[in-house]
């Protein structure tokens, strides 16, 4: 491909994604959160306790922001904050069962979202965008 078309085709794929990306970052269980706190529940529920500063490392933000937000999430009854097992002067955030629900509840609206618009699109359209997941999939991985 040439440069030039190449550059055309990033600016589209650009566009299309982050348009893509900030609907199904509507479709959220709790409108009262913002993207950085469901970021942090996500991330909890993937990968389990962290500490506040592996947590601020992971999503790319100093540490009293991540203090700021994992408080936000404490008082509420999302996450729980406790003394580091091996530290006491660090503690620990894990994720609740309230909050463990709402990351699959979110989840599951997003899905739903995603999974109504792709059912409006003809069979080799949905075949396409199989094979731009994976494709984009591998982009996001390098």
């Amino acid at each position: 491909m040439r440069a030039p078309a190449a550059a055309s085709l990033a600016a589209d794929l650009r566009v299309a994604l982050m348009r893509t990306a900030r609907r199904l970052r509507a479709e959220k269980s709790d409108a009262e959160l913002s993207d950085g706190q469901y970021s942090v529940l996500a991330v909890l529920d993937r990968h389990g306790a962290l500490s506040p500063g592996d947590l601020a490392e992971h999503e790319g933000v100093q540490p009293p922001s991540m203090t700021r937000t994992v408080a936000a999430l404490a008082e509420r009854g999302l996450v729980t904050r406790t003394a580091h097992p091996a530290d006491r002067r660090q503690i620990v955030v894990t994720l609740t069962d309230k909050g463990r629900e709402s990351v699959r509840e979110t989840r599951r609206r997003r899905d739903a979202w995603l999974a109504r618009r792709l059912a409006e699109l003809e069979p080799q359209e949905r075949a396409v965008l199989a094979r731009a997941a994976e494709i984009l999939r591998r982009i996001s991985e390098s």
